[in-house]
């Protein structure tokens, strides 16, 4: 289908994960398009309030799509939506074809020997509070309108005609968790089933297969390999891609393929500026993961969408970790927790193959509970009742019932926790990590504050399951933010009772500035930090409290001694020597700097933090940087960061800065 590729967007097969693209016809591109004020055009597939639709019109409640719909000549002909919120009418020379409910998970109709005028109507309600919407903007407005963005409207995904067999294979299900081989299961309109050419029969519609495999190459972040298994009949076939990937939870550890893993995430929205949620092409998907690699992070928490399949493919392809997470209503009503329930089988049935998806999510901070899961049997129900039903579709991985807090049934213990203040951040991981206290504070409002309790139940215990940091960052300046990642980071792996975390956030999105990089996807000024060295498997960890950024401390008069910690999370021990030297204020590190102090360090265990190492240092005489490093036994720099020495102000008596 080259032929398609320079005329129309994004147009390639959508699902390169079970591929049928033999048989296949994109049909993005321009429709007519119908509103209250006329008949238009539309560029298929982003949203109605996005520029590259060519329409970008806010608040519009009702669009009908029309375009022409060629004849094939398959066996059997589908006709295929990606995702269309909210509420999908689709009629084909009149007839009705179906309806579908809820714009984030794929629906199909069977249009076998049809053509002519396609009619797609939608309506996407300005109240989207009793509907799954994730964090698009409402009006009436709920109570997340501050951290939502332009609402996605429409036929939002891609549109396609899809040819498959009589013998029709209906669905595939491949898990790699064995390690040494894969368990396929499926539906099957045939009396047998070939899997990689051997047969397998169909019993009442069904199909089960063990396929083992000779000298299995298992799937990791190190080394992502992929396998193609071909399931067919005697006229319909696909290829399904697939990992040997297990990943388990052992106490409060996490285990990929049988060696402990610590996640270190990021924070991904899925927005782009002239498309909204809906990636302007495929190099933007692979852009994204590339830009998180390449800042040091092991996984992407998707926040509150469902990404199309082509990036979970290339995040598959990449060894990139995935954190999944469907959107949810804002309002808890019975009718909305069962909209909420409704799309989890198919996002399992969609996503579920993907080796890269290693968490599921579920609800996030209680939206769509009303805050209230600790004064609601109601609500903590129905978040229970979420888990459940994910643990029934996909018992594989880890679930997250309510993400941030309070928690009622769940496999990590996650939360999200703000903190504009060096020291309290400090001290209160600490209290977390030692079980001291189970809360934090967490602003809600200009000025409401509440405390927020990992735990939602008395009943839940309070030792034996992973916790995970899943959002953290705070400043509002580039320069803040990356100060605040630095060091808060390094707090994070203070702590070895903490399996991982996820930063927040990848990129700027429309009025929120947390990203690494802005919404174009352009560096920020980060005063020198590299991130990589933030996240990354070795880092050091330095007894210091900072003050502020571009000062961490007061600059020395006399030596100054200087506690540095390794916390290392490889497959083995590693030893070498930490070194400091002065450079200029705001300089970057240089691999040929000469150290003016250096002591070797015993052999660091795999996630567990170092003891303290003290190095001493001649005062600088102004401000400057203080570059620390640890090269291993080859003289490799394995880590690194900088403490900045300069002058610090303080407030007078008033509060005022003096004059």
């Amino acid at each position: 289908m080259e032929r398609h590729r320079m005329t129309i967007p994004k147009p390639d097969y959508p699902r390169p994960d079970r591929d049928r693209s033999d048989r296949w016809l994109p049909l993005n591109g321009e429709w007519g398009f119908e509103t209250d004020e006329g008949a238009t055009s539309i560029t298929v597939p982003f949203a109605w309030e996005t520029p590259a639709s060519g329409v970008q019109r806010s608040w519009l409640e009702h669009g009908v799509y029309r375009r022409e719909v060629p004849a094939t000549d398959w066996p059997r002909t589908y006709l295929c939506f990606g995702g269309v919120h909210h509420h999908a009418r689709v009629t084909l020379n009149g007839t009705l074809l179906g309806e579908h409910v809820g714009g984030s998970v794929p629906f199909e109709f069977e249009v076998t020997g049809l053509s002519g005028e396609l009619v797609v109507e939608v309506t996407s309600p300005a109240d989207k509070r009793e509907i799954v919407h994730g964090k698009q903007r409402s009006i009436p407005r709920d109570d997340y309108d501050g951290v939502s963005f332009t609402p996605t409207s429409g036929i939002w995904q891609s549109v396609w005609l899809e040819g498959r067999g009589r013998e029709e294979i209906r669905s595939v299900v491949v898990r790699g968790d064995s390690l040494t081989g894969f368990d396929v299961s499926g539906e099957a309109d045939a009396a047998e089933v070939r899997i990689d050419g051997v047969p397998f029969p169909v019993v009442d519609g069904r199909f089960a297969a063990r396929i083992d495999v000779t000298e299995p190459r298992l799937w990791s972040p190190q080394d992502p390999q992929l396998y193609e298994i071909e399931v067919s009949t005697a006229d319909d076939h696909v290829v399904v891609t697939a990992g040997l990937r297990r990943i388990e939870v052992r106490g409060e550890q996490l285990y990929l393929n049988g060696e402990r893993i610590y996640l270190r995430g990021v924070l991904d929205q899925g927005y782009w500026p002239s498309s909204g949620l809906t990636a302007p092409d495929d190099q933007a998907l692979v852009a994204d993961l590339e830009l998180a690699r390449d800042l040091g992070f092991t996984m992407v928490r998707k926040h509150i969408k469902l990404e199309e399949p082509r990036w979970l493919h290339y995040a598959d392809r990449m060894g990139m970790l995935v954190w999944a997470e469907p959107p949810a209503p804002s309002r808890w009503t019975p009718a909305s927790a069962e909209a909420f329930l409704a799309q989890l089988p198919t996002m399992v049935e969609r996503d579920g193959n993907h080796p890269s998806i290693v968490v599921w999510g579920l609800y996030n901070e209680e939206w769509g509970l009303d805050w209230d899961i600790p004064g609601s049997p109601e609500r903590a129900a129905a978040a229970v009742d979420a888990y459940e039903a994910m643990r029934a579709l996909d018992a594989t991985r880890p679930i997250v019932e309510n993400s941030g807090w309070n928690h009622v049934r769940t496999d990590l213990v996650d939360w999200h926790y703000y903190d504009e203040d060096a020291e309290s951040w400090a001290q209160n991981l600490a209290d977390l990590a030692s079980g001291e206290r189970e809360d934090w504070p967490v602003k809600l409002g200009p000025d409401f504050i509440v405390d927020k309790s990992l735990y939602g139940s008395a009943d839940f215990p309070r030792t034996g399951v992973p916790i995970v940091n899943s959002e953290y960052g705070a400043g509002f300046t580039s320069l803040e933010r990356a100060w605040h990642s630095r060091w808060q980071t390094q707090e994070l792996r203070r702590h070895d009772r903490f399996a991982g975390y996820v930063y927040t956030e990848l990129t700027d999105v429309e009025h929120e500035m947390a990203g690494a990089v802005d919404a174009d996807r352009r560096p920020k000024d980060a005063g020198g930090l590299d991130y990589a060295s933030v996240h990354a498997d070795t880092v050091l960890v330095v007894d210091v409290i900072p003050r502020h950024a571009g000062a961490d401390i007061e600059v020395p008069d006399a030596p100054l001694a200087i506690d540095v910690h390794v916390s290392h999370h490889g497959p083995s021990p590693l030893a070498g020597v930490v070194h400091a030297a002065w450079g200029a204020a705001g300089s970057a590190f240089r691999t040929d700097a000469a150290p003016l102090a250096s002591a070797p360090i015993a052999e660091v265990a795999p996630f567990a933090l170092s003891e303290a190492l003290t190095l001493e240092v001649p005062p600088p005489g102004a401000a400057a940087r203080l570059h620390l490093w640890l090269t291993d036994a080859e003289g490799a720099v394995r880590a690194r960061t900088f403490v900045d020495a300069a002058p610090i102000e303080t407030p007078n008596r008033r509060g005022a800065r003096p004059e």
